[in-house]
């Protein structure tokens, strides 16, 4: 059997620990807020630029290709995937340094 003191002691250091770990988190979210819609809306815009900009780039290039070598659409076909390839990797490592 326990004596009686030991048990509150043990609550209050549980209740006391519990306090200092909100009080950690209200301060780490005061700290670090959570970005507002039109921040979120312009990273959308940036991702969508990052995917389409080089997938158009490589649709020009294709094109002006395929009308110099009278290929049909082959330089096309492979310079959009190429450039959808780019576009999605690059807009990957953005997402990556701006979490």
């Amino acid at each position: 059997m326990t004596p009686r003191g030991e048990q509150p002691e043990q609550d209050d250091d549980r209740v006391v620990k519990a306090a200092r770990q909100a009080a950690d988190r209200v301060k780490a979210e005061r700290s670090n807020p959570e970005p507002s819609l039109s921040s979120r809306l312009a990273q959308i815009g940036v991702l969508g630029w990052a995917i389409v900009v080089p997938i158009l780039l490589a649709l020009l290039a294709g094109r002006w290709l395929d009308r110099f070598f009278s290929t049909g659409i082959m330089f096309s076909a492979a310079l959009i995937i190429g450039g959808a390839v780019f576009g999605m990797w690059s807009a990957w490592k953005w997402m990556g340094g701006h979490d």
